[in-house]
Formats: structure tokens, C-alpha cells, sequence
């Protein structure tokens, strides 16, 4: 469950990390009575991203500027959903802009620290920008220290930093959440710092443990379901079923959307789409990265509808080094062990041999080197295996092999 900005901001000044002058607008004329002064910010609340190139968030210097810009915003769907509050924050000159999150790494069990000196960035699109740091042991303010450090930062500002990921461990612990960041971090000429937006997200499966959030997520029900809508999917999932024939795997739910709606864009029709970055929900007991690419693989390998698996792994993944037997493993399927049942014009099933779906692999970073090496072995006698490393080509590819003739007979 992801909170709206608003709610982010009430949790972050309550622990200590500093956020700026703020007001909840619930209606237009709740502008009348605003408490902070001008200039300020005016930010649409939903749970989707890219707020201000949707012109979700209006910069407004008086409250004839300001009701106007709220009655637009709250008439302005982002990914198909209107706010019903806003927020209006005073106005803040950034010299900087930092990222930083903590996050529950499933696949190692335990938080990570991430920080980057850049800002606005998904940490699942751009894992090779990221500084990080594994809590290993009960967490001190020695792995704070070693982030700042880390992204290069000094004196004053290194401390400020790395007090405020101290809280940030706090509250991740306190909740029992899945994710908080702050992006961006700013710092202004003075090099005091400000978190200028935030995002957290609760574990799903620990709600009921703290009644406050319960509370919220009670609230929040209505927004969620009844529209099958890319909102939908923004907390924590683990799959997105679609009708297409180009089955996609992702190393988190950035890389999903993105590669989703390039493949759109090229003209093709994604199937199933699964994000292994997490463990899924029907998971019954706890299972590594490369459990869930094997039954993955394996699941849309028996979906008579898939043609072309597309894959798409970019910063970095836990067990890297098991990746080049997994693929090796599945390119040299034997076809006759595998089937999958059609119904017949009289009801009954049949048995028909699968023939097994192309594999197409953009691989994106250092750490993939030696299994690019390895799968280049495999490339002279399968022609059923592409890899590259720009996502383009690797869409342009997946569409291409699903219109080749001979992939037609798959869908019988």
C-alpha cells in the first residue's frame, strides 16, 4: 500500500526529518484560510508518478492564482484517477537535490540503505547510480555514516544526511514498510536540507499489525479497485495479465511498466507480465530471485499464448551468478517433455507438444558480462535466443518474432 504525499509528509515531520511549511486543501476556498505564505506549491495527491509533467503540481504567488490552479487540478485525471485532496507547501530554492531510500530487499532479507546524487530517478530503473549499503547486523549510525560516504559527501552536509537516514531506518522499522524514500532531498545555499517529496510503502502483509494504517488502508479501498488501470498495480504486485503474446519479465516494477509500454509503442501486445523482484503473494514459503525466475520461465513456457519471452534486467539482481545455468537450462528444453492441454470442438482435452517460445534478453549492466559470454556459446545453434543491451532493439526483436510465420501454429 503506497501513502499519498500528504500522509508521507505527516509521518516524516513526526520523526524528526525536516519538511517544509504544509496545509491539506480538501476544496478551493480551503485556500481562503491558508496558513503559510506565498509563493507556494500546489500538488495534485494520487498514487501515480510524473505529477508535474501532467500538470499535476502549479507554482502560485496569490490566492486568486491559488483557487484557480486548485480547481483545475482537482478536475485533472492522472493515470485515470482525480484527487480528492491536495496538498499546498511553501516554495523552497534547492541549490542540490539528493535520493534516498531505504528498502526491504527480499531476495537478501534485509534493508538496504540507497542513496544517489541525483534526484528524481526510480531506484529500480537506475541501479548503477545508486551507492548502497546492506544492514547486515542491528542497524548503528555507522551504516548511515557509510552511505553518505559513500555518495561522496563531507563534513556538515555528510552528517545532515546521514542523521536524516537514520530516521528514515527508523520509521521503516517502526511500520514495517517495504519502501520510503526521499526524492528529492534538498539542499539549499545555506546546506541546511529539506525533504521535498517522499513515497512510502507498507507491507501489505502487516497492516493489521498497526491499527493507524489499517485505518488508512480502510480509506483508500474505494481508489484502489474497480478500475483496471495502471494504478492499480503502483503498491506491491507480483503479475499483470494481459491478452498478448509477448510475455515479460522484470527486475522491478519500473522495468515492467517500461518495457510494457514500449512494447506497446513498437506495435506488439504484451501477455503476462511478472516482476520477480519480489516474492509473490501466493507464495507459501520464502523463495530467492531464482526460484521465481525458474517457475516464471516456466509458467509462461506451458501458456499456449506466449510466443516470445522478453526479459529485461538492468542495475542489479541477487544471484547473478546463477543466471547463466537458468537460461542454459532453458534453452536446451527437450520440446517432447512439455505440454499443455486445448479443448476440442466436442469439450474434451487433447495433449499437444509446445514449441518453446523465443527468448529475447536486454542485459544492462556490468555485473552481466560473463553471462552475455556464456549465452554467446548458445547463440550459433539456438535461433530461438537474442541478447542486447538496448531496450529498443530488444522490443523491435520480440515483436518482430511474433509475427514470423511458423509461431502461429503455437496458438491452436
Amino acid at each position: 500500500m503506497d501513502l499519498l504525499e500528504y500522509q508521507v509528509k505527516e509521518w516524516f515531520g513526526k520523526i524528526g526529518i525536516p519538511v517544509l511549511p504544509s496545509q491539506r486543501i480538501d476544496h478551493p476556498t480551503d485556500l481562503k484560510r491558508l496558513k503559510i505564505r506565498y509563493p507556494i506549491v500546489l500538488k495534485s495527491q494520487v498514487q501515480g508518478g510524473e505529477r508535474e509533467k501532467a500538470g499535476g503540481v502549479r507554482i502560485v504567488e496569490t490566492t486568486i492564482d491559488a483557487i484557480a490552479a486548485a480547481q483545475n487540478i482537482f478536475n485533472l485525471p492522472i493515470w485515470g484517477q482525480f484527487p480528492e485532496v491536495l496538498l499546498a507547501e511553501s516554495k523552497y530554492d534547492a541549490q542540490e537535490e539528493f535520493y534516498l531510500a531505504v528498502v526491504l530487499d527480499t531476495a537478501l532479507c534485509r534493508p538496504v540503505l540507497l542513496g544517489c546524487t541525483e534526484a528524481n530517478i526510480d531506484w529500480e530503473t537506475a541501479g548503477e547510480k545508486f551507492q548502497h549499503v546492506v544492514v547486515e547486523q542491528e542497524f548503528s549510525p555507522f551504516y548511515a555514516r557509510r552511505l553518505a560516504l559513500k555518495m561522496g559527501l563531507r563534513g556538515t552536509l555528510m552528517q545532515s544526511v546521514s542523521n536524516i537516514v537514520e530516521k528514515l531506518y527508523q520509521l521503516f522499522i517502526q511500520k514495517d514498510l517495504d519502501l520510503v524514500e526521499i526524492n528529492p532531498l534538498g539542499v539549499n545555499s545555506m546546506g541546511q536540507v529539506m525533504a521535498l517529496n517522499g513515497k512510502i510503502r507498507v507491507n501489505e502483509r502487516a497492516i493489521n499489525r498497526h491499527p493507524e494504517i489499517a485505518d488508512m488502508a480502510a480509506k483508500m479501498v474505494g481508489r484502489r479497485h474497480g478500475n483496471q488501470k495502471k494504478n492499480d498495480f503502483l503498491g506491491s504486485w507480483d503479475s499483470l495479465e494481459m491478452p498478448g503474446k509477448i510475455g515479460i519479465l522484470g527486475n522491478g516494477k519500473g522495468s515492467i511498466f517500461t518495457t510494457l509500454d514500449a512494447v506497446v509503442y513498437a506495435g506488439g501486445k504484451p501477455g503476462k507480465c511478472v516482476n520477480l523482484r519480489h516474492s509473490f503473494m501466493s507464495d507459501i514459503k520464502a523463495t530467492t530471485f531464482s526460484d521465481r525466475l525458474i517457475s516464471s520461465l516456466k509458467n509462461l513456457t506451458e501458456d499456449p499464448s506466449i510466443q516470445v519471452i522478453l526479459i529485461n534486467f538492468l542495475g542489479t539482481i541477487p544471484q547473478v551468478n546463477k543466471l547463466p545455468e537458468i537460461m542454459g537450462n532453458f534453452l536446451q528444453l527437450d520440446r517432447s517433455e512439455i505440454t499443455f492441454q486445448v479443448s476440442t470442438t466436442n469439450g474434451k482435452k487433447s495433449q499437444n507438444q509446445v514449441n518453446l517460445p523465443h527468448l529475447v534478453l536486454r542485459l544492462v549492466g556490468s555485473q552481466f558480462n560473463d553471462v552475455r559470454e556464456y549465452l554467446a556459446t548458445f547463440k550459433n545453434t539456438n535461433q530461438s535466443l537474442i541478447v542486447v543491451e538496448n531496450l529498443d532493439e530488444a522490443v523491435k526483436e520480440a515483436v518482430s518474432l511474433v509475427k514470423l510465420p511458423g509461431n502461429k501454429k503455437r496458438n491452436r
